[in-house]
């Protein structure tokens, strides 16, 4: 049920051994990887339970009723679509169709993201059409919008470098803002010097 003209999706994959972070598991084993990817999980419950606005927690492969994530504070949806651009566009449509004004989609795997980010993404998408937060990979981290760009969802090499670019080249008629770049967990390279992932990289130097 809306009690909030602003809605955030959060796009997340189940916590299950051998099924997220693979790349990252590819170095550091799917045990740490597992255990990895939930404290990335409890930190995006940490800046997001608080915010303001109505959440959506789009799931990956099934709904769990019973989670880390409080059915008191977070709709549960599931993904739906051939393909990331799709299961985005998807989660978008649903949105605005439930009469949403200002929708931004973010992933729950961003440790230098906080509360205050995605409140200024929000307060952005007052003056602006779309606001985007530049991943370091090439790719973003948060897509917001008041009115939905199917366009950005379509013909993106998604997990390449090239996503970002591709995506500016569909706002340049469009007014639209970006958020300081960050950096998303998909390499043991991305954790291996933040001290708040060290216990999890023990093993690495045994």
């Amino acid at each position: 049920m809306r009690t909030n003209p602003n809605l955030l999706l959060i796009f997340t994959r189940n916590p299950e051994l051998g099924k997220c972070k693979t790349r990252l598991a590819a170095k550091i084993g799917d045990k740490a990887a597992l255990d990895i990817y939930n404290f990335l999980l409890q930190h995006t419950v940490a800046i997001t339970r608080e915010l303001k606005v109505d959440k959506w927690v789009c799931y990956s492969e099934e709904i769990w009723e019973t989670d880390i994530w409080d059915n008191k504070h977070y709709g549960k949806e599931l993904q739906k679509g051939a393909d990331l651009g799709e299961r985005m566009m998807n989660a978008f449509q649903e949105g605005f169709n439930k009469g949403y004004e200002k929708i931004i989609i973010i992933g729950s795997d961003l440790y230098n993201l906080s509360q205050a980010d995605l409140e200024n993404a929000f307060n952005l998408l007052e003056k602006h059409e779309f606001v985007i937060g530049p991943a370091e990979d090439g790719g973003f981290y948060l897509l917001g919008m008041r009115n939905l760009k199917k366009e950005l969802f379509q013909n993106k090499d998604w997990g390449s470098d090239t996503v970002l670019r591709a995506t500016l080249d569909d706002l340049v008629k469009n007014d639209h803002v970006l958020l300081d770049t960050r950096n998303d967990v998909d390499y043991y390279e991305d954790i291996a010097n933040i001290a708040a992932f060290q216990p999890f990289l023990k093993h690495m130097r045994k």
